[in-house]
């Protein structure tokens, strides 16, 4: 846990936040700003500062990650019509908080290329 990262401090339950799911791997949460009906953002327990730091060891854990966002997608009924799983890495890559997450997003249509 890095004690400067919000997002280990939700993990840690020091910060409030709506919690969608979690286990001894994962945490999902909403988002507070959603972008679109669904938005949940999936954290690691572990602080992994982006997925630029990700190794072969992460093998299980991104597996967990992945298998969690589809056991939402289907709680929140947003398979059938398709949904956007990301990873912002980097300022430029749109990365606000310096801690591996994924965005689930659906219940909307999304364009392509996403900006």
């Amino acid at each position: 846990m890095s004690a400067d990262c919000l997002f280990c401090r939700i993990v840690a339950g020091e910060i409030p936040a709506t919690v969608v799911r979690e286990d001894d791997l994962v945490v999902a949460i909403r988002d507070i700003s959603p972008r679109a009906p669904t938005h949940v953002l999936l954290m690691p327990r572990e602080h992994v500062a982006s997925a630029a730091e990700l190794t072969e060891a992460h093998g299980p854990l991104l597996g967990r990650l992945f298998a969690v966002a589809a056991e939402i997608a289907r709680a929140e009924g947003i398979v059938d019509r398709g949904y956007r799983i990301t990873s912002n890495v980097g300022a430029w890559g749109g990365q606000s908080v310096p801690h591996l997450h994924l965005h689930l997003m659906g219940g909307r249509a999304f364009d392509w290329p996403p900006g």
